[in-house]
């Protein structure tokens, strides 16, 4: 339903007529008649959700702000599609959601595979989400971001205060409670930085999300470590010259 209000509010009229529609109430009842939706109403609320964030003469509802981040997320993904292309790409994903449903004679590609699997992660969303939103939090209200995320050393962001550092370890809930892990690597820096070291929790992605941190999460927060023996395989070419 996000990439349909997405599609709408973008491509408007374009994007129905992608799916066969002349007009948009008449894709509106096709989404619900697909049972993406309950009613005719839902499509076109979702759509007013992010009519906002383009120039298309509409308002929506601009009054509020709870679509903000999911519209980055999908910008993040699918941002340089053409109308086309975006349409194709929801048909595709409808086609897995609604099994029996044939929309495409095309396939997902690998690399929409491999983004529809991030839609379904809360990790990214929430990265983009404080990203876009950090200095929400009073202590990185004046700080400035650094991307650690491919470093891979047990933290994803470094935020620098003047002559204050703080790493920053960003965990996504997708309702308003959830449990989250930590990693040995992560653990091993919370507790070499201490106050350092934040643990950054951001729920209710679903929705309207809110940000917590947690300073010293190993001290502040209960964890209980859980062991699993991982087998990990390797393919060893012969030596060769290259």
């Amino acid at each position: 339903m996000n990439l349909i209000g997405y599609g709408l509010a973008k491509f408007d009229i374009g994007f129905a007529r992608e799916f066969g529609c002349n007009t948009k109430s008449a894709f509106y009842g096709y989404v619900v008649k697909l049972g993406l939706a309950k009613s005719v109403k839902a499509v076109s609320n979702r759509q007013d959700s992010f009519d906002p964030y383009f120039d298309n003469g509409r308002r929506g509802w601009y009054q509020r702000n709870q679509r903000k981040h999911i519209k980055l997320f999908i910008d993040s993904l699918f941002g340089s599609e053409d109308v086309r292309g975006f349409a194709d790409i929801t048909k595709q994903l409808i086609e897995v959601a609604c099994p029996g449903v044939h929309l495409t004679e095309n396939r997902l590609s690998p690399a929409v595979k491999s983004k529809f699997k991030q839609m379904q992660e809360t990790g990214m969303a929430a990265e983009l989400y404080f990203i876009n939103n950090y200095r929400q939090i009073p202590l990185f209200a004046d700080a400035m971001l650094e991307d650690a995320r491919l470093w891979g050393d047990g933290y994803d962001f470094q935020l620098a205060n003047q002559d204050e550092y703080f790493l920053a370890e960003i965990k996504g809930v997708r309702g308003k409670s959830g449990s989250i892990r930590l990693t040995q690597n992560e653990y091993d820096r919370a507790r070499e930085y201490k106050d350092g070291y934040c643990l950054v929790v951001v729920s209710n992605l679903d929705a309207v999300p809110k940000l917590v941190c947690v300073r010293n999460p190993v001290e502040a927060i209960r964890l209980t470590l859980c062991e699993a023996s991982v087998l990990q395989k390797n393919y060893v070419s012969e030596v060769s010259c290259w």
